[in-house]
């Protein structure tokens, strides 16, 4: 094998939420609060867009659980701004309900996984992969996935909040790779996200492919996790 290990992102790469339009929706109806789906998942991608997939290496910051909750509690806010509820609710209202919504969009009720996860996941292990996670999010990320039963796959899960480092900063990656004993080029990484899953691996030495998991994704990599399968077959063959 050219690779000894295969790392992977978590979020849109191993598991999704895929109704969480949805679950903004019912959040605000539950609270007499009446707003449209789709005005809700426009901003979602907007507020995504915008201060998520837009952002650029920049600087390394301190990471932890607060800075994490008060990032994806200011996404939660814009949209809660966008969709007028200040004229309805006091700031504190908003505040609340901004962190409760961190809270759900932390747990796992709502995540599920892609289909072709398990069995891929079974395949590399049967082959001797080594497989472990590097992703940023809350310091949850470990629970979820032993809820969803796919924790034990993993020799090591690095999550940012808990390690303190954060993907596009590189120091990460020289973390897991310090932490596993392996060298950057025994090591594959998987993520969807061109900055913090393909540049920043790759800054270390460490190879990357993307997986675009969702039909507006643009750009050159693999659609599921079977087509690494095959990416991984191809590698071995050169």
């Amino acid at each position: 094998m050219r690779y000894e290990a295969i790392f992977f992102d978590a979020g849109d790469t191993l598991m999704t939420i895929l109704e969480a339009q949805s679950i903004v929706h019912q959040f605000l109806k539950d609270r007499s609060l009446h707003r449209e789906p789709e005005q809700i998942g426009s901003l979602f991608q907007e507020a995504f867009q915008t201060f998520y997939y837009n952002k650029g290496q920049g600087e390394p910051v301190p990471v932890s659980a607060e800075t994490d909750r008060e990032f994806w509690s200011g996404i939660y806010r814009y949209i809660m701004d966008h969709l007028g509820v200040h004229e309805e609710w006091s700031a504190e209202q908003i505040h609340r309900c901004c962190h409760e919504l961190y809270d759900i969009f932390t747990g796992p009720e709502h995540y599920r996984l892609f289909d072709d996860v398990i069995p891929v996941l079974e395949q590399l292990k049967a082959k001797g992969y080594r497989l472990a996670v590097i992703s940023n999010f809350a310091p949850t990320l470990s629970a979820i996935l032993k809820e969803k039963g796919i924790d034990a796959y993993f020799e090591d899960i690095f999550v940012s909040t808990v390690v303190g480092l954060e993907k596009p900063d590189p120091a990460i990656f020289s973390l897991a790779l310090e932490r596993t004993a392996l060298k950057a080029d025994q090591v594959l990484y998987v993520g969807d996200h061109a900055v913090n899953d393909i540049w920043a691996p790759n800054q270390v030495g460490i190879d990357a492919v993307r997986i675009l998991r969702y039909d507006y994704q643009e750009g050159e990599g693999i659609r599921s996790l079977e087509e690494l399968l095959s990416y991984l077959e191809g590698t071995t063959r050169k």
